[in-house]
């Protein structure tokens, strides 16, 4: 592992730890490497990472010890810890790697302080208390698909508290003309942020790649979340009329451009 810098990034949610840590990630001169520890497969940020930054390697958090070690020579490995992982925890703490907490300059003192090797001042947020941190919740959404002005509604309620209070909400959304989006809330930053995602249009059928939603908050109602967006879902006949729709326009636009050359 001498050869590998290994760079651990945690932080309140909400705090920008992904925002900074995706600055690095242009850097091609050397073998890059990323693992969401405690998060499975179903991770937004995974799959943002994989959609945004497809030269970086995806690392499975199964055996993680025995991985580090198979990694080539100067490779460089983030590991984006969630707000809920315990940073006392004997893998965390036994892994050799340069600690680097992203808080909001108001928060002077905290666990993830005294984690770190640096500290780095991220989003100005209000950080809930170690003794009242919120509950994390999330779904995969592949396959489905959301027109726009629905997916807006949806997110519209969620961070204005119709559902319990949250503070946050990230996801991964397909719209029908077949470009996917990622929306991104933090309570006590203005607005929602919607992100195209720079991946082919999809125009066949249901996507088949990872979409999904986290939410984090307190006294979340969860499955009235979950029926509302079910609600939001388009119908198959829907979106092949979308598509199909969308299709013809890419047509024609074509025809008119090859007119205007001819």
């Amino acid at each position: 592992m001498d050869s590998i810098t290994l760079t651990a990034i945690a932080g309140p949610s909400g705090s920008g730890k992904t925002t900074w840590m995706s600055q690095f990630l242009s850097n091609r001169d050397r073998p890059l490497f990323y693992c969401c520890p405690g998060m499975g497969a179903a991770s937004v940020d995974l799959a943002r990472i994989a959609y945004c930054f497809p030269w970086v390697h995806l690392l499975p958090e199964e055996q993680t010890p025995q991985i580090f070690a198979k990694l080539p020579d100067r490779a460089l490995v983030y590991l984006e810890l969630g707000f809920h992982l315990d940073l006392t925890a004997p893998l965390l703490a036994s892994l050799p790697c340069h600690r680097v907490a992203v808080v909001p300059s108001g928060l002077q003192t905290s666990p993830w302080h005294d984690w770190a090797d640096e500290v780095i001042f991220g989003n100005d947020i209000a950080t809930p208390t170690p003794d009242n941190l919120p509950e994390l919740w999330r779904s995969p959404l592949t396959g489905q698909v959301f027109d726009a002005p629905s997916l807006d509604e949806i997110a519209i309620e969620l961070t204005e508290g119709a559902y319990g209070q949250v503070q946050r909400v990230k996801g991964i959304f397909e719209l029908p003309d077949g470009r996917a989006f990622h929306v991104d809330f933090v309570k006590g930053l203005p607005g929602i942020e919607y992100t195209e995602l720079g991946i082919p249009r999809w125009l066949e059928g249901r996507p088949d790649r990872f979409s999904g939603i986290e939410v984090v908050g307190w006294n979340l109602e969860k499955k009235t979340i979950a029926q509302t967006l079910l609600a939001g879902c388009l119908s198959d006949g829907a979106i092949a009329q979308y598509q199909e729709q969308y299709k013809s326009l890419m047509k024609s636009e074509t025809n008119q451009e090859e007119s205007i050359l001819t």
